[in-house]
């Protein structure tokens, strides 16, 4: 089953639930949010940690005109923390891509071997990246792994989405978030895209192109 058949069966799943299939009925099917699975895609998901996506985006540009091209493991390893600085990079975050670079120039982590990993496996291997946390995590493996049941508790998007899509009484936190999507296994990745994509139509704006 190619993506887009994964996709249709995934929503058609979800909408056993009453709640999803009227988000579904009034939003339409989400796009992907997928990203290549390449240094620069999991640079920009560094860089959107705590930051809208526009900012991120944003600051990647200025990083990359400054450094002459993409991301690369010795471009990283190297980045001067005033060049950083200057493209709107934390000093915390240039710590980690510092470290990024230094670990796939050593051979701590190979990004194209995660594919190769089972969620649980993948997950470690990038939570044993400096800088990188459990929602770093989880955006790397459903967006640029395409894992198919990864739900990012942590996420303040999808927790709000939940609270004014699904008529929750509050903003969820991480644990009731986890409750809530426990039905919805294994197709959690696809409500996921359901309630972002639900998210960002409320505010007048669609899924970010990332190449």
């Amino acid at each position: 089953m190619n993506d887009g058949g994964r996709d249709a069966a995934a929503l058609a799943a979800l909408a056993a639930d009453p709640r999803l299939a009227d988000l579904l009925d009034r939003v339409g099917r989400p796009p992907p949010f997928r990203r290549p699975a390449t240094l620069r895609s999991l640079v920009l998901v560094v860089l959107e940690q705590q930051l809208s996506l526009d900012a991120a985006a944003a600051h990647l540009a200025a990083l990359e005109q400054t450094l002459g091209g993409p991301p690369t493991p010795d471009r990283l390893a190297t980045l001067d923390a005033d060049v950083a600085r200057a493209a709107g990079v934390s000093r915390q975050k240039h710590r980690t891509l510092v470290e990024l670079g230094r670990a796939v120039q050593a051979g701590r982590f190979d990004l194209g071997g995660l594919a190769g990993l089972g969620d649980a496996s993948a997950r470690a291997a990038l939570l044993d990246l400096h800088g990188v946390g459990p929602w770093t995590a989880d955006v790397v493996l459903l967006s640029m792994l395409d894992r198919p049941d990864v739900w990012p508790v942590g996420d303040r998007a999808l927790q709000v989405a939940a609270h004014q899509e699904l008529g929750l009484h509050d903003v969820p936190g991480p644990a009731e978030l986890e409750r809530l999507a426990a039905p919805w296994r294994p197709h959690r990745g696809a409500a996921a895209r359901l309630l972002w994509h639900a998210y960002l139509l409320r505010r007048g704006r669609t899924a970010p192109v990332v190449t």
